[in-house]
């Protein structure tokens, strides 16, 4: 956890980017008393948020763009909060990683400790709202990730077709047109996840330092097409 800290403050400090490059605020899913889901390992969903988020704000530096973290310190006031902090961002990307509905959970003992987990299902998704103000370059980003994604060899889930309408299904974009991060964000705004942390098999590539260094090339990747795309 130290060395994450630590990772926290060089990420955070001012960037060399040319100060015209755009802006993209990296949102760290979950605070600190509101973790999100809990992994089949028993690792909260935070603590999977914050690893991806440091690595996609490097490799967005990487490719020359500016980048900056929201919810650092998990200690954030509310959803409406996350995208007030950054109104001059050119782009807002909440980082998440996925679980499953309580009915498909069953139970395992991991370490002396019982805890749940479904193997059924895995993989990436990704989601935009039709109230965001920009839903197009919204859309069009998350699937240009999403292009990227695959052609990196990651393969997205199906699991959120089941409640949430496609708005690219090539690339696994879902409509979620509530989620309060994206709509109340005042430039495009998708929210990714990366994976199903209730997967065993998953859980254990989703913390894999190799692996979230080239998920972060990917979004990155992606989001540098997007963003550099006139229109």
């Amino acid at each position: 956890m130290a060395a994450l800290l630590t990772s926290v403050r060089v990420v955070t400090t001012a960037s060399a980017a040319d100060a015209r490059a755009p802006l993209i605020a990296v949102d760290i899913g979950h605070t600190v008393s509101a973790p999100g889901a809990i992994s089949a390992r028993g690792r909260t969903e935070r603590e999977f948020n914050l690893e991806l988020a440091l690595r996609v704000v490097q490799a967005l530096r990487d490719r020359g763009l500016r980048a900056r973290l929201v919810n650092a310190d998990g200690m954030i006031a509310s959803l409406e909060a996350r995208p007030a902090a950054v109104p001059d961002a050119d782009f807002f990307l909440s980082i998440h990683h996925d679980s499953v509905s309580e009915w498909e959970l069953e139970t395992w003992v991991w370490q002396g400790h019982e805890q749940t987990f479904s193997d059924r299902w895995q993989g990436h998704s990704m989601f935009v709202s039709r109230r965001n103000p920009d839903l197009a370059r919204s859309l069009l980003c998350g699937s240009t990730i999403g292009a990227r994604m695959q052609r990196m060899g990651f393969v997205p889930t199906e699991k959120n077709a089941r409640r949430r309408d496609y708005a690219d299904s090539l690339h696994a974009v879902h409509f979620f047109d509530n989620l309060i991060v994206l709509y109340r964000a005042q430039q495009p705004a998708l929210l990714f996840e990366a994976g199903v942390i209730k997967h065993r098999d998953e859980e254990l590539l989703l913390r894999d330092p190799e692996r979230q260094t080239r998920m972060a090339d990917a979004i990155a990747t992606g989001l540098a097409a997007c963003l550099t795309t006139p229109g």
